[in-house]
């Protein structure tokens, strides 16, 4: 990469259009859900508690979600992506393809306040991460929303020619996620994101701004289906190198320790500022096997 660079653009229509429509869709659901909720407190005295956990991991497909763990919890993540399905069974539908890992820790050492560092093997990206949830919903829906913080500092350790030096390494990735937990069931959050390079070839652009809509919906007990849909607002000035949305959708298993999500989707890279300024599989620019890889999240807890 070069440190010279021509800025993307953002398309205000584009961007407008996005946003109404991830809101439409999570007011849409609060209104069909929630309202059932509100009804039935009507009559009782309201509870100020904090909801239950409206995930089960703090992750979700390719992203955080607005979870926090309790104070004094450990968190191990391994987080994998496989290569695209294309193939077929000559190599296991991208499982014995090149793969993509990252091993990462975090510790909660206060109430509300999350801190951790992983490796990832493609670019051998070592990432340092802060987390901080700022407003907890109620369960008397006083407060209707939980928004959590969660924020990066990234360094390409790599050995490409495109890093001149220590500062054009570094990236950084802000994210402001907002979720509401409608019933014991269904939960969903919307997060607006700004990443930053500060070393980029000439063909991209230093900032990009994205925004994320995930959901989930309990099964049973331990099971749980989960989709994911992920949109950037910044074009290139190139047509054939303008961003494309990704998408994930799978199964979450969980217990009280450890949470499993196996899914497919279009995004390979893991820490998200790589998925939102560089997304490698598009979701119209040829067939679906071509553009989805198989990938999974495990993640276990230990508190002291």
């Amino acid at each position: 990469m070069d440190s010279t660079w021509s800025p993307r653009k953002l398309n205000p229509e584009k961007m407008k259009t996005t946003l109404i429509n991830f809101l439409t869709i999570f007011f849409l659901i609060g209104l069909i859900s929630g309202s059932q909720f509100v009804m039935a407190q009507d009559e009782e005295e309201p509870d100020n508690r904090p909801v239950r956990a409206p995930f089960e991991s703090v992750w979700l497909l390719d992203g955080q979600t607005v979870l926090l763990p309790n104070k004094g919890t450990f968190e191990f993540d391994i987080i994998h992506r496989f290569g695209t399905v294309g193939a077929g069974a000559s190599d296991l539908w991208g499982m014995y393809s090149p793969s993509n890992i990252r091993l990462g820790l975090s510790y909660t050492p206060i109430e509300n306040l999350t801190v951790g560092f992983g490796n990832t093997k493609d670019d051998d990206l070592l990432d340092f991460s802060v987390k901080y949830s700022i407003i907890k919903q109620t369960r008397s829906w006083s407060i209707p929303v939980s928004v959590t913080y969660f924020g990066n500092a990234v360094m390409d350790t790599g050995k490409e020619d495109h890093v001149d030096n220590g500062l054009q390494r570094w990236s950084y990735f802000h994210e402001l996620i907002i979720a509401t937990r409608f019933n014991s069931k269904l939960s969903v959050q919307i997060a607006p994101s700004f990443s930053h390079y500060n070393g980029v070839d000439s063909l991209y652009s230093n900032d990009v701004i994205s925004a994320s809509i995930k959901a989930r919906y309990k099964l049973s007990p331990a099971l749980a289906a989960i989709v994911g849909y992920d949109h950037p607002f910044t074009d290139h000035e190139t047509t054939d190198l303008d961003l494309t949305p990704s998408l994930a959708f799978g199964l979450e298993i969980a217990t009280s320790a450890h949470a499993f999500q196996i899914f497919l989707g279009n995004s390979r890279g893991i820490v998200p500022q790589r998925n939102a300024a560089y997304g490698e599989y598009g979701l119209t620019n040829g067939k679906f096997k071509d553009n989805f890889l198989i990938g999974f999240n495990i993640t276990r807890l230990w508190n002291f």
